[in-house]
């Protein structure tokens, strides 16, 4: 029923899966390497076709000096933070709250109320894309960070509440009621009782949603234009000029707005690996 441990695999096969497992590797992180590797190379060697060869001359400096100097790549950035960082703290705050109420309290449409939150996940962005943009419009939304931000915390919102919900129900449901029978009130028994619990899958859901919301490109060209708003995905793309497009300043650009995720990542991977995994042994 479940695979074979490779441990318990025989010999022939375990040295199989030790020799392809770094060639995977390699092969997953590809695209990646080539973007560093370009990164550092001049804006010649791709007229050249010198893509994967060894670099002509080692610019690496210039060109990430040239990606904040000569660019509005820190305005970016600087949008990109106050994006990301409201919606992470808007959708993990209501998903609290929304999970408490329906992983805690037994009503009628509680199951109706908890399906409509995870149906928004399945809806295509495409079809989202025409009426969200009518409304940012008709709001006097459309081409601000606020309304990049609101729109963030209402679509990831259902996920969120699909994460707390199923954590919430997995926490032992006597110390909630040893608590209302101690007369707390419910909302003392979800900051004092509940909350604190929730610890590890509030660092986890933090970090998988600053990842979604940083990374985003798709909202944020359709909803935002200019450095005055859009985020640093669809700022990098201000590297392209009409007839020439400047791919070795792309690619350290690219991989200046990858450090952020990168580093909040390993900054709370303790507290993220112990949100995935808390309830999956008892």
């Amino acid at each position: 029923m479940y695979p074979t441990p490779v441990a318990r695999t025989s010999r022939p096969w375990r040295i199989t899966y030790q020799a392809l497992l770094p060639l995977a590797l390699i092969a997953w992180l590809l695209p990646l390497i080539g973007v560093a590797v370009f990164s550092i190379k001049p804006a010649a060697d791709f007229a050249q076709g010198n893509y994967w060869g060894w670099p002509s001359a080692f610019e690496g400096a210039a060109n990430y000096a040239l990606v904040f100097t000569g660019s509005d790549m820190p305005r970016y950035l600087l949008n990109s933070v106050l994006i990301t960082v409201p919606t992470v703290l808007g959708a993990v705050a209501l998903s609290c709250m929304t999970g408490f109420a329906l992983g805690v309290y037994r009503f009628r449409g509680n199951l109706l109320i908890f399906f409509m939150f995870v149906a928004g996940n399945f809806v295509p962005f495409q079809i989202l894309m025409v009426p969200v943009r009518d409304l940012t419009l008709s709001m006097g939304l459309y081409d601000t960070k606020t309304g990049l931000v609101l729109f963030h915390i209402a679509f990831q919102t259902g996920f969120c509440t699909l994460f707390m919900r199923n954590f919430i129900r997995a926490l032992p449901r006597p110390l909630i009621e040893a608590a209302r029978v101690e007369g707390v009130s419910e909302i003392r028994i979800f900051l004092h009782v509940v909350l604190p619990l929730m610890k590890p899958a509030i660092a986890a859901l933090s970090v998988l949603i600053f990842t979604f919301i940083w990374n985003d490109y798709f909202w944020a060209i359709v909803l935002t234009q200019g450095s005055g708003s859009q985020p640093v995905t669809a700022g990098i793309t201000s590297f392209n000029a009409q007839y020439r497009a400047a791919y070795h300043l792309m690619s350290a650009g690219s991989i200046v707005a990858a450090l952020p995720p990168v580093a909040m990542f390993f900054a709370m991977q303790r507290h993220f690996i112990a949100g995935l995994t808390l309830g999956a042994v008892k």
